[in-house]
């Protein structure tokens, strides 16, 4: 595509360019007005500088992505309420060996919950109990953080709902759910694997002292507990040996006389009081004991004072609680079948959210409309809960869905001014997927652009040029060219911080935490630069090698 009218191509620039910087660093000094501002502002600026028509911006919006998307936020939300993503948090600690088990374990599930249920909702609501986990065991979170982070970048590119960018290829493309997940599907499996294990080796020291000090702190607790079983020991020596000094003393043996009368008296007394106290639960003493000495006599006149009293005050509190069961009966009994009514209720609720989910990922392996699929599954759910929707329908990023409509009027306006087509003619020679040095030239420009303009215009801006160039070189390479731009410009989110919605989720979630921790820009980089490159290159190799 040739370059457009000077003035059409510097205005354009220009909208692009404003829509950009506010896109990447929402909260600019000289107009700290947002991302969702920001790219309103670019596609008024498009329509304003006459670079497109309010027609063509119109038209530009993509109604399609658009409806799943929002369908596909509120499914989330009704499964957030019925306890999906804790059920995944408890996974993260669940019988753990370890911190280096515990990183594997939280890369597995960021990358399988964010396939499903899209990498950003995941971050969202996983980020919170990785930050727990992380304080409970005293390890400091910045592995784990960039695990969630990466791993949910990575498992997202399997499936069409697992990001934005997928949305838009399997819709520009019309390549079926199934076959869009058989296609990147064992290019995630490695991916998630090989960037696992890259956190492990970078970490290695930090998630081997955290083993050290549990071990340490293990062996302390025993030694304390061997040292507290013979000091234990020693007493019950002690006492044992008090105790029989105390019956062999000739002293003690005298200072009580057995008479058989009085005993046999006494122990009958003690029967009539067992008797009445079980009876009426109060006793009044008729008979006097008889004594053999004063002492004894005086010892058994306060035992029976002190039996008469218990006896009498059970009595009372055992007749009133019998008085209050009978009348709190009922109600309790009521009370308590409501309560299983009702959490019978939630579980049935529940489990119809996880049954409807299951539905909606059927519908879309049998290559139903995605759009209508999600919107129909997320109405469902609202009349299952048979209440007000509105506290959850607040719940979904309204914003997000307005950036994206203004996203799409930019990039169309910048694409009319010819520059990505001019860019597209340079690279298009050395960009062919026939040959190993086309894919890597194609992936570099895929990866720098992600990180540039990020990876939803890059989509948009390379999406079918790239795939007409390798029809016209390949017909039958044509799904293999939608995959390629699929899994790199995902991947390329994990290079830099700012270079994916799900880092800088993550990133936020634990700033705002108590006690806070913030993931630098730098220390992200030393990390997401191997991680990224390697990651790419082998789920290239697989994507090339292995036919849908």
């Amino acid at each position: 595509m040739a370059l457009g009218p000077s003035k059409k191509v510097v205005l354009g620039s220009v909208a692009f360019a404003i829509f950009w910087i506010l896109a990447v660093f929402p909260a600019v000094p000289f107009l700290p007005i947002g991302r969702t501002a920001g790219s309103i502002l670019g596609a008024t600026l498009m329509v304003i500088f006459e670079v497109i028509t309010p027609e063509q911006a119109y038209d530009a919006i993509n109604l399609p992505v658009l409806g799943l998307l929002f369908g596909t936020m509120v499914v989330s939300i009704y499964l957030e309420r019925a306890d999906m993503f804790k059920h995944l948090g408890v996974l993260f600690s669940w019988k753990s060996w370890g911190a280096k088990d515990m990183l594997c374990r939280i890369c597995i599930v960021s990358a399988i919950s964010s396939a499903l249920f899209t990498n950003d909702t995941a971050c969202v609501f996983l980020t919170e109990f990785i930050l727990k986990i992380a304080r409970e065991n005293n390890i400091r979170p910045e592995p784990f953080l960039l695990g969630l982070a990466s791993s949910s970048n990575i498992g997202s590119s399997a499936t069409p709902i697992g990001n934005p960018q997928n949305l838009i290829i399997a819709i520009q493309s019309r390549i079926s759910f199934g076959e869009f997940v058989l296609g990147l599907l064992p290019a995630v499996l490695v991916g998630v694997f090989v960037n696992a294990l890259i956190l492990i080796c970078m970490f290695w020291r930090l998630l081997s002292d955290v083993k050290e000090e549990e071990d340490a702190v293990e062996l302390i607790v025993m030694e304390e507990e061997d040292e507290l079983d013979e000091l234990i020991v020693k007493e019950d020596s002690a006492v044992h040996q008090i105790s029989l000094a105390t019956m062999s003393s000739p002293k003690s043996l005298e200072s009580h006389e057995y008479d058989p009368i009085a005993e046999h008296v006494n122990s009958q007394r003690l029967c009539e009081l067992d008797m009445c106290s079980d009876s009426c639960g109060e006793i009044e003493l008729t008979k006097p004991i008889l004594p053999k000495k004063e002492a004894t006599d005086n010892m058994f006149s306060e035992l029976v004072e002190q039996m008469e009293e218990r006896f009498s005050r059970g009595g009372v509190q055992r007749t009133m609680k019998m008085m209050t069961d009978l009348e709190s009966g009922p109600q309790q009994s009521a009370e308590e079948s409501k309560g299983l009514l009702n959490r019978w209720n939630r579980l049935s609720w529940k489990l119809c959210i996880y049954l409807g989910t299951v539905g909606m990922l059927v519908a879309f392996l049998m290559d139903l409309n995605m759009s209508w699929t999600a919107l129909a599954t997320a109405l469902i759910f609202v009349i299952l809960d048979f209440k007000d929707a509105g506290p959850c329908l607040e719940k979904v990023s309204y914003s997000l869905l307005v950036f994206f409509c203004g996203m799409f009027i930019t990039v169309d306006g910048f694409n009319r001014t010819g520059i990505p087509g001019s860019v597209w003619n340079l690279m298009e020679p050395h960009a062919g997927i026939d040959h190993a040095s086309g894919i890597a030239v194609l992936a570099i420009g895929i990866l720098v652009l992600s990180n540039v303009v990020s990876n939803v215009p890059t989509v948009l801006l390379l999406g079918a040029k790239v795939v007409a160039s390798v029809t016209a070189i390949s017909p039958g390479e044509k799904k293999k060219a939608w995959f390629i731009l699929a899994w790199v410009s995902t991947v390329a989110g994990n290079l830099s911080l700012l270079g994916s919605a799900a880092n800088i989720i993550v990133c936020e979630q634990a700033l705002r935490a108590q006690p806070s921790y913030n993931i630098t820009f730098w220390s992200h980089l030393k990390f997401g630069v191997p991680s990224t490159l390697i990651v790419t290159v082998i789920g290239l190799t697989l994507i090339y090698c292995y036919d849908v």
